[in-house]
């Protein structure tokens, strides 16, 4: 990683200045800039459609996104590996989705070209010179280390770059909103391995949109070798691009039909090396990448018997609640193992449960030991509010885990 930083470092001293002196306006009119930036980029190259959820360009978050990151860029231009943290997250995201280094060419010329364009007079030949260095510095950081991520995919058994197809030979209904796809590669060959807690992407063509559409799903359960599953909310009466996947695949795809997937990526993954306790905490659909943990940790020949797993999960109420029965085996078959359930709405007053959100402060004696783990998944306002209550009962952040679905939109290091 470092030599590839090394040698992507090619800017003058006064052009690491002149990129630093547009922080302010990054700051104040980012998303202007990258709005107008996506919009020319499709404009010019439409096939690029095909690759980018267009479901964040209508709410917003994939262009805030990239406002943020090339504002963090532009304020670290001294020294980009600060960054690296959030380049490799984005770095496992364009993996996924099989983006490659001519594609960031495309890019570079339409965010220089925006630039020009937003920035009008200001934007000078001197400015404009010294972004594209910029550009280009990242580009080659960024293509280098996501060529690192394909190369390991490739040289894992049974792994691959691209896209390979798998066949649906499950589907199975978990609650009334969400149902898992047991994924099988139609070659009969054998699937990589991942660390629980990644995510693979899919792709489909939505006749809506008339544009193949990728989406990543967490993988929800332990590696296997033979199949991936994942589980998937129904997101009803949502005709928003963000869940025509979703309920494409509810309603339209079932067993024997053939799905493109790309290997599986991500960092929000389980610390199984670490002999800390864990604890998971998930709101509705989040629980799908720590099942894969909770199965992971809790397999036969695991080494982490003596671990204590805490599995909190809050969902609106019973007929929502997925995996009750699976996650309720779990625990009845390890000690070692606890769960806490929060429920909106409670209709059967015998069930153990928990009313209203998810509320840690009610567990403090439980959850909050010494030398724990904690994994965070849900919405971003879900992960915010754990995550501060964690903070402030002085739990390190080093020790908190979390993964928001879709483009980052949370700073919270």
């Amino acid at each position: 990683m470092s030599s590839i930083i090394k040698q992507s470092i090619q800017m003058t001293s006064n052009q690491k200045n002149l990129v630093k002196q547009t922080v302010p306006i990054l700051r104040e009119h980012g998303i202007i800039l990258t709005t107008y930036f996506y919009n020319r980029m499709f404009r010019d190259n439409p096939e690029l459609k095909h690759i980018f959820n267009m479901g964040n360009q209508k709410n917003n978050k994939q262009q805030a996104a990239l406002a943020m990151t090339v504002l963090a860029y532009a304020d670290n231009i001294e020294d980009p590996s600060v960054l690296m943290p959030v380049l490799n997250n984005i770095g496992h995201k364009h993996t996924s989705l099989d983006i490659r280094p001519e594609q960031y060419t495309i890019v570079g010329k339409h965010l220089i070209a925006s630039i020009s364009e937003v920035l009008g007079e200001s934007a000078t030949p001197e400015l404009l010179e010294a972004w594209s260095a910029a550009y280009q510095q990242l580009a080659l950081l960024m293509s280098g280390h996501e060529q690192t991520i394909y190369n390991h995919r490739i040289n894992n058994p049974g792994g691959w770059a691209g896209w390979r197809p798998f066949i649906v030979k499950q589907k199975v209904r978990e609650s009334t909103e969400i149902t898992s796809f047991y994924l099988y590669p139609s070659d009969g060959g054998i699937v990589a391995d991942f660390t629980p807690g990644q995510y693979i992407s899919l792709r489909l063509f939505l006749p809506e949109l008339e544009l193949l559409q990728p989406r990543q799903y967490s993988i929800s359960c332990a590696p296997n070798s033979e199949y991936y599953r994942i589980s998937v909310k129904k997101e009803t009466g949502n005709s928003h691009p963000n869940g025509i996947i979703s309920n494409r695949l509810h309603n339209h795809v079932n067993v024997g039909d053939l799905l493109d997937i790309s290997a599986p990526a991500g960092n929000f993954v389980l610390q199984e090396e670490t002999e800390k306790q864990k604890v998971f905490i998930s709101g509705g659909v989040g629980q799908t990448p720590l099942l894969a943990m909770l199965e992971q940790l809790t397999q036969e020949k695991t080494k982490n018997k003596n671990i204590q797993i805490t599995w909190i999960h809050g969902c609106r109420d019973q007929k929502t609640h997925a995996f009750k029965e699976r996650v309720t085996e779990i625990s009845n078959k390890n000690k070692n193992v606890s769960q806490h359930i929060f429920y909106e709405t409670i209709e059967n007053t015998k069930d153990s449960l928990n009313e209203g959100w998810l509320d840690l402060s009610k567990l403090k004696q439980d959850i909050l030991q010494e030398h724990t783990e904690y994994y965070i998944c849900g919405p971003a306002a879900f992960i915010t509010k754990h995550y501060n209550f964690l903070l402030n009962n002085n739990v390190p952040k080093t020790d908190i885990y979390f993964e928001e679905f879709g483009p980052a939109s949370l700073q919270l290091d």
